[in-house]
């Protein structure tokens, strides 16, 4: 799995949250315009969290958005809290409300995991299955998930990424491509989430972070931490992993790896 991953990490450090938010939005319309003139359709894995939302809040401010055709984006989230549809704490909820109910969409490309009122009910294991089926119905040869172009990760003070919690039992998975976690140290206790196996299929991993209560898990996974310690040591494309911080996020780096991107 780690051998498929990129191994070098790329690092843009912004000057404070909501201009890496703008840098960010540029950067993902940028990307999605390019992948749309090579193929016929982009696969993005969205992530909540204030720093993944509020990019995608400055998605829908930027004007060039329109530039991007997004009835032919696939778009599917890495985790999700496993609450009642359109409950203010689902990931999707918040990104509707952010930007997707501002774009002209295919529905049948919104991925969105399952609520725990939907047709699996309450049964985590088996919304975990039903993802990991949607995954597989849009999968390449000789894999069960899609060709993701991109995967945008926020990550917390802990250094999870997705709902993968230092020393919990999802960052030991290996099989399964979508997992049920159950009992999370963050609030609510029931989720879903991509494995690191699915994180590592994306051609390019960005993980975006904000804030100086963040800054020793950046110096973590950016120092050689594990990702057994640190999960965001372990968000890595096999074709590019990008890390894009503020610099506060950014402040316990070594020097050689700071590269302010802005003034």
């Amino acid at each position: 799995m780690g051998g498929r991953a990129g191994a070098t990490r790329e690092l843009i450090v912004h000057r404070d949250a909501p201009l890496l938010a703008q840098a960010v939005a540029a950067r993902l319309v940028t990307k999605l315009v390019d992948v749309l003139a090579a193929k016929d359709h982009a696969h993005l894995a969205l992530t909540g969290g204030s720093v993944g939302i509020g990019s995608l809040a400055a998605v829908a401010e930027l004007p060039a958005r329109v530039a991007v055709d997004w009835k032919r984006v696939h778009l599917w989230w890495s985790d999700e809290r496993f609450l009642p549809e359109g409950d203010p704490e689902r990931n999707v909820t918040q990104a509707r409300r952010a930007l997707l109910d501002k774009l002209e969409l295919d529905a049948a490309f919104v991925h969105a995991m399952p609520a725990s009122d939907g047709p699996d009910g309450d049964d985590l294991e088996a919304a975990a299955q039903r993802y990991a089926a949607d995954l597989a119905r849009f999968a390449g040869p000789d894999s069960d998930v899609p060709d993701f172009d991109v995967e945008l990760f926020g990550m917390g003070p802990d250094g999870h990424v997705a709902s993968l919690f230092p020393e919990h039992p999802g960052v030991y998975e290996e099989e399964p491509s979508v997992i049920a976690v159950h009992n999370s140290p963050k609030p609510p206790p029931n989720r879903l989430s991509f494995t690191f196996r699915t994180i590592q299929s994306a051609r390019e991993v960005w993980v975006v972070a904000a804030g100086g209560e963040k800054a020793a898990a950046a110096h973590m996974a950016l120092s050689g931490g594990g990702r057994v310690q640190v999960p965001a040591a372990g968000a890595l494309g096999h074709v590019r992993t990008l890390w894009l911080l503020d610099r506060a996020c950014a402040a316990d780096l070594p020097p050689g790896l700071n590269r302010p991107a802005s003034p």
